[in-house]
């Protein structure tokens, strides 16, 4: 146990929810696949950009509650901060300590991880601060998870190339889909069917480039994913009782399929890496919602 609220004492579970920790296989896979595309480099480095990936993300969810505590106050009273599991000023002092921790690991892997991971700070803390206020804050988080990709790229031994760029860029096209749903989800709005186009950019760049030897596992990886996506939306536009909830965990489990699609080519031992962060990330959801 942990002290930070008025009984002093806050449990795992509470710190689990406020970092929504079963999304962290999907920030795993977006550094597995740009460090992959970037040439890969020493597992050491790997290991320390999964690390600093980690403190980052939890630092940015911790200080999304700190943040929304008025909102989910009203809207989310289940949430830790409204519920009384722990103080607002505790979350905000957890939420920094991680995106400095966080800073500090990935800036020790050279000049170019470093800036991006100063870039990816300002993108999550801008996010944190207006997502609620403004209705293009889904391109805010589509461009944290757009930075994250060339993060990891840059501490491949290859560095950044015109097919990471892209790569990253589909990858923010489906992020800003589903953070269109997750918005409507919080604020409660009817939902438009056009932003769920984004979510098919994954496929576009996949079926087009992988051609020749990899066209037959391209094709399936790409099935897979549009099999996933059309079975999360249809909780949201095929069914009588909407669960936007549902949808965004699915979505969220998806980008590792996202991830994979982008590295078709890859190592087969290193393609079942993202299958098994798939599983984690799924059932992680079943003991800490993702949203």
């Amino acid at each position: 146990m942990i002290s930070g609220t008025a009984t002093g004492r806050v449990s795992w579970r509470t710190l689990f929810v406020l970092g929504r920790v079963s999304n962290l296989p999907t920030v795993w896979s977006n550094c597995l696949a740009g460090w992959i595309l970037g040439g890969q480099s020493d597992w050491d480095h790997f290991l320390a950009l999964c690390g600093g990936a980690t403190f980052l993300y939890l630092g940015g969810m911790f200080l999304n509650d700190a943040f929304d505590a008025q909102f989910d106050q009203e809207h989310r009273p289940e949430r830790p901060i409204p519920s009384g599991a722990i103080s607002v000023s505790a979350v905000w002092k957890w939420g920094l300590s991680w995106i400095g921790l966080g800073l500090l690991v990935l800036i020790l892997l050279g000049t170019k991880p470093a800036l991006f991971a100063a870039l990816l700070t300002v993108g999550i803390l801008l996010y944190d601060a207006v997502h609620k206020m403004f209705a293009f804050s889904p391109l805010l988080m589509a461009a944290c998870r757009f930075l994250l990709f060339l993060l990891a790229a840059a501490v491949g031994f290859n560095g950044i190339s015109g097919f990471s760029i892209w790569c990253a860029v589909v990858l923010a096209a489906y992020i800003v889909g589903l953070s269109y749903i997750a918005q409507r989800e919080s604020i409660f709005t009817p939902l438009r069917y056009w932003p769920c186009v984004f979510l098919a950019a994954p496929l576009v760049l996949g079926l087009i480039v992988n051609r020749g030897a990899y066209q037959v596992r391209g094709t399936i990886l790409a099935a897979i994913l549009v099999l996933w996506v059309l079975r999360c939306l249809r909780h949201v536009l095929w069914s009588e009782q909407k669960n936007a909830g549902r949808c965004v965990s699915g979505l969220l489990a998806g980008i590792v399929l996202v991830d994979l699609l982008a590295v078709c080519p890859a190592d087969p031992a290193l393609i079942s890496a993202f299958a098994a962060l798939f599983a984690l990330a799924l059932l992680g959801q079943r003991f800490v919602p993702a949203t």
